[in-house]
């Protein structure tokens, strides 16, 4: 599995993680065995959230006895994002997780506490070890903007958006925007929500060119075009070891650039939105 540096921070990091939204609907061995699997073949980036009920469970059970071997990324509600709501949530997380400390923390999105209290609790968090870093979630540029000017220069690790072949809103300002400042940039929902492009639609057959000549399959040259640069970053969901399995294939596999030329023809980009698309 490849993996590059996450933003500013000196650790590398799995450029294929693994998304646990909706993860505690599956069946929950079924469920802990997908994450397990896609620990062993290197997807050590696992997201989750206070927001995804019992998500948080599932993944402490999965990283049970191999916390070091991963990289644990939580979120906490922009309701719960006071100073002292922010520390209060991080450590409920960290119950749930089984865990001493999370590796990232992200503002989950925008919300009406001000940042610079927000980031004061993580700030806190990361002077008592609990939190390795921050981050934020859902944020547009003038959000970035303002997160940038409340939590100091270089702080921010990363921005945690809506991105797949679908929705590429984010490519307009937003991508821009991380490179310049070096804050990664973490694709949820890769593979759209329920409408990855079938085989018959135009996409979908450049998608199934392109991964037949490789010995590859469509949902892995998807992956492998969103992570095409080297502040992407993306964590699709796997509810089987099957699913966990495939998705890790886009961690090693190389396209050309006629082939990105090719995704990106089949994909436009569109205008710009008004608003930063979020789920």
């Amino acid at each position: 599995m490849e993996r590059r540096p996450f933003g500013l921070l000196p650790r590398e990091v799995a450029v294929i993680g693994q998304g646990t939204w909706y993860i505690d609907a599956a069946h929950r061995p079924t469920a802990i065995a997908a994450l397990r699997r896609g620990i062993d073949l290197g997807m050590t980036h696992i997201d989750t959230a206070e927001m995804y009920g019992d998500a948080e469970i599932v993944v402490g059970e999965a990283i049970a006895g191999r916390r070091d071997d991963v990289f644990v990324v939580s979120k906490v509600l922009p309701s719960n994002a006071s100073y002292s709501g922010t520390v209060a949530a991080c450590e409920r997380s960290l119950a749930r997780l089984g865990t001493d400390r999370l590796d990232c923390y992200l503002l989950h999105w925008p919300g009406s506490h001000p940042l610079e209290d927000t980031f004061a609790g993580f700030e806190r968090l990361r002077e008592q070890g609990k939190i390795l870093s921050w981050g934020v979630s859902n944020f547009d540029v003038p959000d970035l903007d303002a997160a940038w000017k409340a939590g100091g220069k270089g702080q921010l690790v990363c921005n945690q958006v809506l991105y797949n072949l679908g929705e590429r809103a984010i490519e307009h300002a937003v991508l821009p925007w991380c490179e310049e400042h070096g804050v990664a940039v973490v694709a949820y929902s890769p593979f759209g929500h329920g409408d990855f492009p079938g085989r018959r639609t135009p996409g979908g057959l450049v998608l199934e060119e392109i991964a037949a000549s490789h010995g590859a399959t469509a949902r892995q040259v998807a992956l492998r075009f969103l992570v095409r640069k080297p502040s992407l970053f993306a964590i699709p969901k796997a509810s089987s070891v099957e699913h966990a399995e495939d998705n890790s294939g886009a961690g090693s596999l190389r396209l050309t650039e006629a082939e990105f030329a090719r995704i990106d023809a089949a994909f436009p980009l569109g205008p710009k939105p008004r608003r930063l698309p979020m789920l």
